[in-house]
């Protein structure tokens, strides 16, 4: 397993801002799994971070998770994240630190549904929703409301050729969900993410990269404690449609492939949840 750390290029545009720290924590990772926790917990020490309950967070082999214990109740009540030798759980670690705030807001969430309905069978809508979000969310920050309009009534052309000019300025995506950014490590044309959709004042284009982050960090997270979401509440984003994030997609015949491009339902206005700025 270790050795697919060696296939994670940083230069990709959806792992860039990730590439700092991520490319230490490679490097660690490829030394095995003891130097890879150590690195993890020496940088949650630094940046103090705290689970859903105020917790102090640290990271710990996945055997010491107790058996039948909940994942996400453990890491509320105990502040320990379970933590395998492998990408999925390298870049659940990952958000913890890009995205604090929202991390904290889910596992808050998730814990609250757990100490109510118990652990069952099924999680239920709503901690199917939670884990949908942690898993496959794409942050997408927008201030132009036709282009989130458009993201909505699977309008792609509107979205991805009209609208090009304004990726950058007026609306970007930000792949949230770690299982996404695993799937993302060997890209393909089909993959595709649940946007979250986050209206923000067009001065957040003019912000460097930890501010914009820290902002949809604020934002996301005090949506998420106001109302946790419902599985309805995202629009399908395929993630290589985005512009500059694939070469092949500069050239519009890119966009006529309907089995990933696909037409679909019109969500009404508030179908996809939006987490809004002050202006």
């Amino acid at each position: 397993m270790s050795a697919r750390f060696d296939s994670i290029d940083w230069t990709r545009p959806w792992l860039a801002p990730l590439a700092s720290r991520g490319r230490r924590w490679q490097a660690a990772a490829l030394d095995g799994p003891a130097r890879y926790l150590d690195a993890l917990n020496d940088d949650a020490a630094q940046a103090a971070l705290v689970t859903g309950r105020g917790a102090p967070l640290a990271f710990v082999a996945q055997e010491t998770l107790p058996e039948g214990a909940s994942y996400e109740a453990h890491i509320a009540q105990t502040g320990l994240v379970p933590t395998r030798h492998n990408l999925h759980d390298f870049f659940n670690g990952l958000m913890w630190f890009a995205y604090p705030r929202i991390k904290a807001a889910l596992n808050a969430c998730q814990a609250d549904q757990i100490d109510a309905l118990g652990i069952g069978p099924t999680r239920g809508g709503v901690r199917d929703a939670l884990t949908l979000f942690d898993e496959n969310a794409v942050l997408f920050a927008c201030a132009d409301a036709s282009l989130a309009d458009a993201l909505r009534r699977f309008d792609w052309r509107t979205l991805f050729i009209a609208g090009r000019a304004s990726w950058g300025s007026e609306c970007e995506a930000r792949v949230f969900g770690h299982a996404l950014l695993e799937k993302l490590v060997a890209p393909y044309k089909a993959c595709t993410g649940h946007a979250w959709i986050v209206t923000v004042p067009p001065a957040y284009f003019s912000l460097d990269d930890a501010a914009r982050r820290s902002m949809l960090d604020d934002l996301v997270s005090r949506s998420l404690i106001a109302e946790p979401p419902a599985s309805r509440a995202f629009a399908p984003l395929p993630v290589l449609g985005v512009p500059g994030w694939c070469e092949a997609n500069a050239d519009r015949a890119f966009y006529d492939d309907l089995s990933v491009f696909r037409p679909g339902r019109r969500l009404p206005p508030n179908g996809a949840r939006q987490a809004e700025a002050a202006c």
